[in-house]
């Protein structure tokens, strides 16, 4: 280890304890408050610790003062972001009526902004209650959910070929990092999409269609802003290993999709309309509590055409993205991720709804697809970011794994 780096270390912690500092300061939500002063802490001993040549330390205490302090805390008391306890109603509402929705919503409260697939992380609270601290633990949605983002990036990384000691520091270093420890804490609900969009994209890159086209519907059942992980991933596999591949994971992704929607579409139609498309994007009779200073929000309320503006933005931006994966398609998991981050992040800033927490989804991708693919080694005939010849079978850690 050179002299700089520890230096360079506490330096990053301590701009992650400004940013933590700044929610007990600026935030109106207890939750989020909570949070800020705990991660804070946590994030000057990981700094001081750094400057002392303590890598493990650092990472322990940051993970102790951002994840585990503010979480276990917030899950004895029953505290956290509203998404919480709609998922865990929608888990119950499931079992017992087979619809995660309540039928016509009257308060914020009541919506569910999600797709069915999302219930599932609500059932361990239907099953388990609240009495007794390990219930409690194991019937939150948030543990569920953090689950499901880990076993995403680890089994990317495993299927790309990771054997090597960085799988164990990488991904507790992005958990405590403030982009997964704040909604790991105190949400949880977006987690899940980033960990299974990661395996779905590491599955494309190593050839496995079957298994992205599975992983991709899980995916789309649980939000329809991850839908534009299917054309990635397909794009992906039409460029490395031929349109037929490439058809048969998109063909599994829709499949796969629409049997996980459509019992509700067909139980509560209405409903799937009101609570999943038309509250988060602002047309719905209630208002939807992400309000963040985007701009499409800000766009969105300049008049009574704002809002139509916005969507003509959407699609001007969806459309460019999709003529980029048509004439430049993606050959590597990190040009995947890059353009999968690309078109979520301007669908997160033109949406007429949004919060900024949803942009820790994009950040999340390139972040593991780089790390992902250094860790890859590449066949001595193939070079590092040059495009793959689609007709030659993958063979071990795929071709599309390294590189940009």
């Amino acid at each position: 280890m050179t002299s700089s780096r520890p230096s360079w270390w506490a330096f990053g912690w301590l701009c992650a304890a400004v940013w933590a500092l700044s929610f007990p300061l600026l935030s109106t939500l207890d939750p989020h408050r909570l949070w800020g002063w705990c991660a804070a802490a946590g994030y000057l001993g990981a700094a001081c610790a750094s400057g002392l040549r303590r890598p493990r330390a650092a990472l322990a205490l940051a993970l102790a003062g951002a994840v585990a302090v503010p979480l276990l805390y917030l899950v004895w008391t029953g505290q956290g972001q509203s998404e919480v306890a709609v998922v865990e109603r929608s888990g119950g509402l499931l079992l017992e009526t087979g619809s995660p929705y309540v039928d016509r919503p009257a308060r914020v409260e009541e919506y569910t902004p999600y797709l069915p697939g999302m219930a599932l992380f609500g059932i361990p609270r239907a099953v388990l209650g609240e009495s007794g601290w390990l219930p409690r633990l194991l019937g939150d949605a948030r543990i569920w959910c953090a689950a499901a983002l880990l076993g995403g990036m680890c089994g990317g990384r495993r299927l790309l070929g990771e054997r090597s000691p960085g799988l164990r520091g990488l991904v507790p270093l992005l958990v405590a990092s403030p982009v997964v420890a704040l909604p790991l804490a105190v949400s949880g609900v977006d987690l899940p999409l980033a960990g299974l969009c990661c395996l779905a994209l590491a599955a494309a890159a190593a050839g496995r269609p079957v298994l992205s086209g599975v992983v991709l519907a899980a995916v789309c059942a649980l939000k329809w802003t991850a839908w534009p992980a299917v054309p990635v991933a397909v794009a992906l596999l039409a460029a490395v290993y031929g349109r037929r591949t490439a058809v048969r994971c998109g063909a599994i992704a829709a499949a796969g999709t629409a049997v996980a929607v459509l019992p509700a579409a067909l139980l509560q139609p209405a409903e799937l309309v009101r609570q999943v498309l038309a509250f988060p994007t602002g047309r719905a009779e209630v208002a939807t509590p992400a309000r963040s200073p985007l701009p499409g929000r800000l766009i969105s309320e300049l008049g009574p055409w704002g809002w139509w503006v916005t969507v003509a933005l959407l699609l001007l931006g969806g459309a460019a993205v999709a003529v980029s994966l048509v004439l430049r398609p993606p050959r590597t998991v990190v040009a995947a991720a890059d353009r999968l981050a690309v078109g979520l992040t301007v669908a997160f800033l033109l949406a007429p709804a949004g919060r900024f927490g949803y942009l820790a989804l994009p950040v999340l991708l390139v972040l593991w697809a780089r790390s992902a693919a250094a860790a890859v080694p590449l066949p001595s005939r193939v070079v590092a970011g040059s495009p793959a010849p689609a007709q030659a079978a993958p063979a071990g850690p795929s071709r599309a794994a390294a590189g940009g």
